[in-house]
C-alpha cells in the first residue's frame, strides 16, 4: 500500500514535522549611544539616563532580545527573553547568547562605577554555563556587580537566574581596562 501524503517541501520540514520551515523576525532600533550623548557624566548617570528611556538601549539588546532594566552605583540588571531564533543545532539556546548578556551586566555594572571622562572596554570574559536554555524558558535576568573599579582596570561577577524557577543558568566575571575618554568623545 502507498502513501498519498505530499512530501514535505524542505529537509527542514521533514526533520520537524509538519509547519512552516522559514520564520522571520524584523528589528528596529535607535541610533546607538555614544560617549558624547552623555558628555559630562557619570557612566552611573548615562547608563540611568537609558533605564529611564531618555537615551536608546543598545542596539545588540534589541539584535538578540534584552534590555537594561535597573542600574545603580556598581550593579546593573538586564532582563532577555530566549527564543527560537536563539537556537543552536542541538535545540537549546547558544551559548552566545548568554555570554553576550552576561557581558552586558558586567560592563554595565563597570560602567556605573566610573566617573566622568572615564570609559572601559572588556580584555577578560569568563562564563560558565550551568543548565540549557530552551526557546520556551521564562524571561532570564542577569546582574552584575562590580568587584573592584581602580584607575586602570575593574573586575565584576554576573548571574543569570530564570524569573519564573530562581534557577541559575550561567554566571561569569570580568576584567576590563579602565581608561580617559579621548579628547572630543
Amino acid at each position: 500500500m502507498t502513501s498519498t501524503t505530499p512530501a514535505p517541501a524542505t529537509d527542514t520540514e521533514a526533520w520537524r514535522g509538519a509547519g512552516p520551515a522559514v520564520r522571520s523576525r524584523t528589528h528596529t532600533w535607535a541610533r546607538p549611544t555614544s560617549y558624547a550623548d552623555g558628555a559630562g557624566r557619570s557612566g552611573l548617570e548615562v547608563l540611568q539616563m537609558i533605564v529611564e528611556g531618555r537615551l536608546p538601549q543598545a542596539p545588540i539588546g534589541g539584535t538578540l532580545g534584552f534590555r537594561l532594566v535597573a542600574v545603580e552605583h556598581g550593579r546593573a540588571v538586564f532582563e532577555g527573553e530566549p527564543g527560537e531564533h536563539l537556537l543552536n543545532p542541538m535545540g537549546t539556546v547558544h551559548g552566545g547568547f548568554l555570554a553576550t548578556l552576561l557581558d552586558s551586566a558586567l560592563g554595565s555594572a563597570v560602567m556605573s562605577a566610573l566617573p566622568v571622562g572615564r570609559a572601559y572596554t572588556t580584555i577578560q570574559l569568563g562564563v560558565h554555563m550551568v543548565r540549557p536554555v530552551f526557546a520556551d524558558t521564562p524571561t532570564l535576568r542577569c546582574e552584575g556587580a562590580v568587584i573592584h573599579a581602580g584607575r586602570t582596570t575593574a573586575t565584576a561577577e554576573a548571574r543569570i537566574i530564570g524569573t519564573a524557577d530562581g534557577r541559575l543558568y550561567a554566571h561569569a566575571t570580568t576584567t576590563c581596562a579602565v581608561f580617559a575618554l579621548p579628547e572630543g568623545a
